[in-house]
């Protein structure tokens, strides 16, 4: 790719006699480590000849070549900018260099270089990938013109088509490569890795064993098995994958190292974020994203938002999580105008053509209609992609809040044991809702536990407002009455008690009808004689009248 040679140019002539070699060992010659991509083996056979002095024409142009394919994109450019500044260097110096700036970053550097560089294929790809790093529909479409049908270009073509997430496009390339080159089993990890991107984890899987067969220590293929895996089971099973990786690779082997650190991390759950993600944001574009996702999950929203704010989205995964960051915030600071930015973007996902019969897309669906509040157009969404998420605790969540607004207590009480997460269990929305549930299902007793669980605060307080309330409503009243008690303890408001003395005289109605055990009198008289009011004294004379009467211990 980098030089139009394949060979060093020294290939023709027989090479000088060793005295080494008397002694049974054979020096290996470049060509050799290049065909075996031995760069490690090359770059200290091209150093141990500069150092003896037998130098050849074209050591400084392979050393570059070597460090470049060796992923070690400073020492490249070292070697190509020194080149650069002798007088008789190369014009096709400029295009590897340009090369080298890509990889590290430096796109404006890049596009300088590749422009001083003569016109030519490599030339007119490399700018075919700045213009789209520079979002420059003009100059993309103008070097998409200039490509032609042979394998070089159209695979530039398909690596402009994977990062636009034009994934399909992309594999009918690729595949396409393929059936006339079989030998280029590396296409195999690109197949895969779209298949990847569009959630076809077993395809992915299957794909990639066909390259991975011959090529068992790949670190790209096996870092893309371990996402696999990650997907389809857990971040165990990926990081085994990657264990197997780091301990196969020599210390010296620097290609993807990076990429490990960060996807460790991901597996992990988020363990090292702060230490590992900050210096690869930018580097990898997965990075920034993480970073996001990981202080989300520390409900570090702030934070979150920092550092996604100034984002322009071009990837689905984009616009989804600076959606959920701005709903986070909306929902948090009460802010109305984030919240209809998250439901734009959810919206702008959730229909576009290629996300909408998507899992993702349907996600983003329910979550629009969600911030609407209206649920009935979630469980439409949640239930097409519910058999997904059987032990996925948010989505046992959202799914619950949306059976329950839609009047579907029981499927929601069902649906709210499930979740396994403490901290969702002790999240107000959770228990609020479980209350709710446990009330209209008939089982207030279950309330007001959950109540007794808590620590006194301002959602105990709430909780108990709920529990007393909703009891009231659904003629459930000694709940009603113990939950008005509290109330009235913790606050004098007149409301409270007139809520108590009506609960209790609805018990008392209720044990008149028998629906209630006489029993239950005793302690409903106790949380009437607790309040000061004048109308206790009269209350309590005629329910106390009447258990004498019907010879109910009091």
């Amino acid at each position: 790719m980098m030089l139009s040679r394949a060979k060093p140019a020294v290939a023709d002539t027989p090479p000088p006699l060793d005295r080494r070699r008397k002694k049974g060992k054979k020096v290996p010659q470049l060509e050799e480590l290049l065909a075996l991509r031995d760069f490690t083996g090359a770059i200290a056979l091209l150093e141990f000849k500069r150092q003896v002095g037998e130098q050849e024409e074209d050591t400084d142009l392979w050393m570059g070549y070597c460090a470049f394919h060796l992923g070690d994109y400073k020492r490249a450019l070292e070697e190509y900018e020194a080149l650069t500044k002798q007088p008789a260097c190369n014009p096709d110096v400029w295009v590897n260099l340009a090369c080298t700036y890509f990889f590290l970053g430096m796109y404006a550097q890049a596009e300088q270089a590749a422009l001083k560089a003569p016109k030519s294929r490599l030339q007119n790809r490399l700018l075919f990938h700045l213009a789209h790093k520079f979002s420059d529909e003009k100059k993309l479409m103008s070097s998409h013109q200039n490509l032609q049908d042979i394998t070089e270009d159209q695979l530039s073509l398909a690596s402009i088509h994977y990062m636009r997430s034009h994934y399909q496009e992309a594999i009918d390339i690729y595949k396409r490569i393929l059936l006339d080159n079989r030998e280029y089993l590396a296409l195999n990890v690109y197949v895969a890795l779209c298949y990847y991107k569009l959630d076809y984890y077993d395809v992915s899987q299957e794909v990639l064993a066909v390259y991975l067969q011959q090529v068992p220590d790949s670190t790209i293929a096996l870092n893309l098995k371990a996402c696999n895996h990650f997907r389809l089971y857990n971040g165990k099973a990926a990081e085994a994958e990657l264990k197997n990786l780091t301990e196969s690779a020599s210390s010296s082997f620097e290609f993807g190292k990076e990429l490990i650190k960060h996807n460790l991390v991901v597996f992990r759950g988020g363990e090292g974020a702060l230490q590992v993600l900050p210096p690869l944001v930018d580097v990898i574009p997965e990075a920034r994203l993480n970073l996001v996702i990981y202080y989300l999950r520390q409900d570090d929203v702030q934070e979150a938002y920092n550092l996604i704010k100034d984002l322009e989205p071009t990837a689905p995964q984009e616009y989804i999580l600076k959606g959920v960051v701005n709903a986070a915030v909306g929902q948090e600071m009460g802010l109305r105008d984030h919240l209809k930015i998250a439901q734009q973007f959810f919206q702008l996902v959730g229909e576009s053509a290629s996300e909408r019969d998507t899992i993702p897309g349907r996600q983003c669906m329910s979550s629009y209609f969600f911030l609407l509040r209206q649920f009935g157009n979630v469980l439409i969404y949640l239930n097409s992609v519910k058999s997904y998420f059987y032990n996925d605790d948010t989505f046992n969540f959202n799914y619950a809040q949306a059976k329950a607004a839609t009047g579907c207590f029981n499927e929601a009480e069902e649906v709210f044991l499930l979740i396994q997460s403490e901290k969702i269990k002790r999240d107000f929305v959770y228990l609020s809702w479980l209350a709710r549930c446990y009330i209209v299902n008939k089982k207030p007793q279950l309330a007001w536990k959950l109540y007794l669980k808590m620590e006194t605060s301002g959602d105990s307080f709430s909780l108990l407002q709920l529990i007393a309330n909703d009891c009231y409503k659904l003629r459930q009243f000694y709940y009603s009455a113990k939950a008005f008690d509290v109330l009235e303890r913790l606050d004098s408001n007149t409301e409270y008690w007139e809520g108590k003395r009506g609960a209790c005289v609805g018990v008392f109605q209720m044990i008149l009808a028998g629906q209630e055990a006489k029993e239950t009198l005793r302690e409903v008289l106790h949380l009437l004689k607790s309040t000061g009011n004048s109308q206790v004294e009269y209350i309590v004379r005629i329910m106390k009248k009447w258990a004498k009467e019907n010879r109910v211990p009091v």
